[in-house]
This record gives structure tokens, C-alpha cells and sequence, in this order.
């Protein structure tokens, strides 16, 4: 994808055809697309430069990517194209930054309802240092344009909202101590006007990174990655990664193993996730200005798409008429129909998802897809495997917006940007947090799809570079560049995307995981929450009559068996088993997962037999809202951080 510098707009650039050839059904082509008269190759007597693809992929080595870009020409046609160009007008910056604090939850810092911003007081309170420079900047940025615009909102006193900062006790997240707001600071602005610099306090320690040792393959996930990247900013900054584009030259990189749980996407209530959400949006700004990248979030045009259909249709309009076929569905169904038609035949094909189905055919099979798939009448013995593989592509490109969404397409081609491969991974784990659920649940079929593909190679002759070659121009749908770009800058972005798909391929089970300084930020702010509504008288009442409510009811229930538990035990309750409740003596080795076939271990004929792999414990209550644990848990670690949850063993359906 190519950016025209200094420009105030983004072009994007879509096809519309003349007649009924281009794209099935007549239908608007590839929205979001390279421009096309690429060459193969770099322009002659221009020297590409190396670094800016972290891997330095030679011409021959994208030869796969220019060949599936010839491709996906052909399969539009010649049929008289119109390149229309659509421009995206960038808001202006003080806009910009608005923007971000509603998206990052903290819209209360400024406008009408500035006065309203407890719940803001409490996000800050979690925020390490360089969270805390990111939304800094940010707001000062508002605050400024919002006063060169005479805009007459309250700009409340910083030391009045983050007064809460100045009550913590104790460690916040990142291992630093709690900030102090500093005194009263009166800068000059940019409009010559004067008033209060928006500062939430810095701390004078060092990182606790220093203190923590992992090796350079470790992901540190305890650790903010923008605290990691200013600790070692003069180390790392303005040096790259060198290394070929061979498979075996990506580090192996790995987790290490966390006594309280590794947390993955999908493991969390969506109260939480929303918290996630903001975080990681702040964390990845952190990080970008620490390591000198600009990170904005493109606006999405307001185009006019289908409400019915296969192909062109946006994700959720999709997934809400598949929910009408398959209550539940979460991936597209002619998505998982096509993956299945290819794996279906062996995946040891040669040149699987490389060699295209013929233009022609495609363009058929598209518009008899569109009658027949949802009535059942559509004959796939007429789908060849390379025809279902192009048919998939296809189905990616002609996306109204990209799977990686328009907002944080740029965020994800620019990760090939940052110094080292370990930051390229954090930036993508964050990006990974932030695109919908939908495109988010797609995505991860998708990459296992093509992990399974790499996992035949030897056969196929698809290496992980290979597929990524191919999978990149499909995946990072190209904006529209300007005709004098060079050519030599469209190559250097092909390369870099293409390594960016080869992270997200080769990394994809740590990119599902969200950080534990991430999570533990959520239970602070969980924890400052339960705080700030006991103080509240009316709850406080409520508080009370749902505890004798309660005592009431466990009294009409209890047995013999259901004494208070005891120090060092918990009780664990298994609605859906036969033994629905059992105390566990709580001991160093003891795991989420022998808690879980203890329970199994139970048999009775009054309930259906579950499997191992089709039940898990959860962590429920206290400073999380749910919890979904892995199975190697250590659950006296975990009850030492949350000694206040429940712990209910159902499925993830329940």
C-alpha cells in the first residue's frame, strides 16, 4: 500500500465497470486495489533499499507476488475498467485526536461532558508511563485546537480529574509506582493562548524490565511493549534486522510459561474486552511514538454496498444472514465452504493457492454461487481445487472494506517499519486486539487455512514464503498511489507487506493472546471500580439487601457438605456434572486442568458424558468479570492474585 507524503487526502482506488464482464454478476470490482502496470521487477538502475523490508526480498524471490497481481487483473477482465478514484479526506489533526480519546474511552477528558469523567479517573489510574505520554499528547492536542476554534467547552483542571492518582496506593500494572500530577504547569499553546499543560505525572524509576530476565526470543508479556521499547530505544533505534526471507531465518520466537494463565482472545467477557480494546489502542500508540512511527487511524469511505449476496458484501451484513441459516455461525459460511472444497482434495497439490483457476470459469462459478449457495442447489463436484482457491481469494479482495480493516490497514503495513522483529510482533499482537470481532475470527481461520497449506510443503512446494507472496496482495488490498510514484516504492512496499503476511502466519498463535500486562491492567481498573461504588450510598444498600438475599437463599440450600470453606481450599461448582460442586485443597502443582478431570472423573448415568477438551474452569468474579483459564493454570498463583472469585467449570457455550 502507497501513501502520497503531504498530501491532506488518501486516494483509494476502486473499479467500476463498463458492462456485465467485470467481477460477477456485473458487480463493482476490487475496491480496494493495487494500481495496476506493476513491473516484476524494480525499475532499472534503482537500488532497492534492503532495510526497508526487514528481510530483504530479492526481485526473484517476488516473483510469486507479481504473478498473482497479473492474476488478479485477468480475473477482472479487460472489459473497459474505469479507474475512479475515491479520495478519503484525512480530518484535521485536533479532529484526528478527538477521534482516537472517544475510540480509547476517554472522550470524557474533554467537551460538554468533561465534568462526567469518574470512569475516565479510573482508566488513567492503570495507565503506565508511556500510556500516559500518549494520551497526553493527545488531549493537549484537543485541547489546543478546541481553543483556536473558540469552542466553549470546559477544559477542566487537570489536577482536579486525576486527583484519583494522587489516592492510589501501592504498584499499578506496569510494576511502576503510582504517578503524582504534577503542580500547576501554564504553557504558552500554538494559538498564543495560555493554559494548563494536560500532564498526568511521570515516574523517575527505572523500568522494571531491567529486573526481569527473558532472552531475546522470549515475548515478555508482563512488561508494557512501549515501556520495553523506551527502555531500550537507544539500543534498538535506527537498527534492522537483517537476514534473507528464508523460513528458517525468523526467530523462533515464544512465551514463557505464566503461573496465573495464558489469556487468549475469546477467553474474556466482552465487559472486559471492551477495557482490552482501549488499552491496546493506547498501547499501540505508545509504542509507535516511542519508536518515532506515525500511527493514524484512516476514515472509512461511505460507500453504497449489497445487503444480500456472497461476494462484495461486508462482513457483518454476511455473517447476520449466515446466523439466519446457522444460529451461532461466526465465520461466513461460503468462507468455510470454500476452505473446505479445497482441503477436501489432498493439499499436497503442487502450487496450491499459487496457480489461478481460469478467469473465465471463476467469473461463472461467482454468479452461480450467488443463485444457488444458499439453496442448496449448487453442484461443487463442478469446483476444481484451484478454482475454490481463487474463488477464496476472491472473496477476501471483494470485501467492501479490507479484512484488516480501512482503519488500521496502514497500522499493519507499517509495522514492517519498526527496528526489530520482536516489536513487529507486539505491534501486530495490538493491531490484532483492535479490528472486530468479525474480521478478527475470520482472519484466524483463515491463517490456520494457510498454516495447514505450509504444513504439506514438501509436497506442494508452498513454503511459508511462498504463501505469503501470494496471500499478501489479497490480504493488504493496495490504496491507489499517484502515477509519478516510483516503481522502486511499490516494491519495497510488496516486500514489506509480504513479510508482514509471513509474521502473521508463522506467529499466529501468539498473536490470539492478550498480554498479561493488558489483563492485569483490567483487573486495576476492575478493582478501582468495585472501589468508587461502595462509596456510594445507594449501592451500598443495594450491596446489603443482595447479601441477605443471598445468605438467605444459601441457607435454604446448604448441606452438610457446603461448611465455610476453609483456609487454603476453594469451591468449585460444575453446574452442567454430576458432581456439581467439590472443594479443592489448594496446593503448589495443583493445575486449572486436574481440577477440570477431577471433575470428569465423576461418572454418573444421570448426565451426558463430556469430554475432556469440551469443558473448562473459569475465573469469575472479584477483579475480572470471566475468565476462561487454560489448563495449565496454577491455581494457588492464580487464587493469590484474585482471591475473591468464584470458580465454575461449564463449556464455552454455556
Amino acid at each position: 500500500m502507497n501513501w502520497r507524503s503531504g498530501s491532506r487526502g488518501v486516494i483509494l482506488t476502486a473499479y467500476h465497470h463498463s458492462g456485465s464482464g467485470d467481477g460477477p454478476g456485473g458487480r463493482r470490482s476490487g475496491q480496494y486495489t493495487m494500481n495496476h502496470e506493476h513491473s516484476r521487477k524494480a525499475p532499472d538502475g534503482a537500488a532497492f533499499d534492503r532495510s526497508g523490508s526487514q528481510d530483504s526480498l530479492d526481485e526473484l524471490a517476488m516473483d510469486d507476488y507479481w504473478k498473482e497481481l497479473e492474476n488478479i487483473h485477468e480475473t477482472r477482465g479487460n472489459n473497459h475498467e474505469e479507474r475512479v478514484a475515491l479520495l478519503v479526506k484525512e480530518p484535521d489533526e485536533g479532529e484526528l485526536e478527538e477521534e482516537w480519546l472517544k475510540e480509547a474511552g476517554l472522550s470524557n477528558l474533554f467537551g460538554e461532558g468533561s465534568g462526567d469523567s469518574l470512569e475516565s479517573m479510573v482508566f488513567l489510574s492503570t495507565l503506565t508511563r508511556t500510556q500516559k505520554a500518549a494520551v497526553e499528547k493527545r488531549v493537549e492536542t484537543v485541547t489546543q485546537t478546541m481553543r483556536k476554534k473558540n469552542k466553549q467547552h470546559h477544559i477542566p483542571d487537570v489536577r482536579d480529574i486525576f486527583r484519583l492518582q494522587n489516592d492510589s496506593k501501592g504498584k499499578v500494572c506496569d510494576g511502576s509506582e503510582p504517578s503524582t500530577v504534577t503542580g500547576e504547569n501554564k504553557n504558552e499553546t500554538q494559538d498564543g493562548t495560555k493554559g494548563p499543560k494536560f500532564n498526568l505525572g511521570r515516574d523517575e524509576q527505572k523500568s522494571p524490565l531491567e529486573e526481569v530476565p527473558f532472552s531475546d526470543t522470549d515475548i515478555n508479556l508482563e512488561i508494557s511493549f512501549a515501556e520495553q521499547a523506551a527502555n531500550l530505544k537507544d539500543i534498538s533505534v535506527g537498527k534492522v534486522c537483517k537476514g534473507g526471507g528464508g523460513d528458517t531465518l525468523l526467530p523462533n520466537f515464544r512465551l514463557p510459561k505464566d503461573k496465573t494463565g495464558t489469556t487468549k482472545i475469546g477467553d474474556l467477557a466482552p465487559q472486559d474486552m471492551k477495557k482490552v480494546y482501549s488499552l491496546a489502542l493506547i498501547e499501540l500508540t505508545a509504542l509507535y511514538d516511542i519508536l518515532g512511527t506515525e500511527f493514524k487511524q484512516q476514515k472509512a469511505a461511505k460507500i453504497k454496498t449489497k445487503d444480500s449476496g456472497l461476494f462484495g458484501v461486508p462482513l457483518a451484513v454476511l455473517l447476520e444472514q449466515d446466523q439466519k441459516k446457522v444460529p451461532g455461525t461466526k465465520i461466513p459460511l461460503i468462507f468455510q465452504k470454500l476452505i473446505a472444497q479445497i482441503e477436501e482434495s489432498t493439499l499436497e497439490t503442487e502450487g496450491l493457492l499459487r496457480i489461478p483457476g481460469v478467469a473465465t470459469r471463476i467469473k461463472s462459478l461467482c454468479q452461480e454461487l450467488e443463485a444457488k449457495f444458499y439453496e442448496g442447489t449448487f453442484n461443487w463436484e463442478n469446483v476444481k481445487q484451484h478454482d475454490a482457491a481463487s474463488l477464496l481469494k476472491l472473496f477476501i479482495r471483494e470485501l467492501p472494506q479490507p479484512l484488516l480493516t480501512v482503519e488500521y490497514l496502514k497500522a499493519f503495513q507499517d509495522v514492517q517499519n519498526l527496528p526489530t522483529k520482536k516489536q513487529q510482533l507486539q505491534a501486530l499482537n495490538l493491531l490484532v486486539l483492535l479490528l472486530p470481532e468479525a474480521n478478527r475470527d475470520t482472519l484466524k481461520v483463515l491463517l490456520e487455512f494457510l498454516q495447514r497449506v505450509i504444513d504439506h510443503r514438501d509436497k506442494n512446494k508452498m513454503t511459508l514464503k511462498n504463501v505469503a507472496m501470494v496471500m499478501a496482495p489479497n490480504l493488504f488490498t493496495f490504496h491507489g498511489f499517484s502515477s509519478k510514484a516510483l516503481e522502486q516504492s511499490e516494491f519495497a512496499m510488496a516486500a514489506g507487506t509480504a513479510n508482514v503476511m509471513r509474521f502473521m502466519i508463522q506467529y499466529q498463535k501468539l498473536l490470539w493472546t492478550i498480554p498479561k500486562f493488558i489483563v492485569n491492567q483490567v483487573r486495576k481498573q476492575n478493582t478501582e471500580s468495585q472501589k468508587k461504588e461502595k462509596k456510594d450510598k445507594a449501592m451500598k444498600k443495594l450491596l446489603k439487601k443482595m447479601a441477605y438475599d443471598r445468605e438467605k437463599h444459601e441457607k435454604q440450600e446448604k448441606t452438610p457438605n457446603d461448611a465455610d470453606v476453609p483456609q487454603g481450599v476453594i469451591r468449585v461448582q460444575a453446574p452442567h456434572l454430576s458432581k456439581v460442586s467439590m472443594a479443592i485443597q489448594l496446593t503448589e502443582e495443583l493445575k486449572a486442568g486436574d481440577v477440570v478431570a477431577r471433575f470428569l472423573s465423576q461418572k454418573s448415568g444421570n448426565v451426558q458424558t463430556l469430554k475432556k477438551e469440551e469443558v473448562f474452569l473459569y475465573e469469575i468474579g472479584g477483579n475480572i468479570g470471566e475468565r476462561c483459564l487454560d489448563d495449565d493454570t496454577y491455581m494457588k498463583d492464580l487464587y493469590q492474585l484474585n482471591p475473591n472469585a468464584e470458580w465454575v467449570i461449564k463449556s464455552k457455550q454455556s
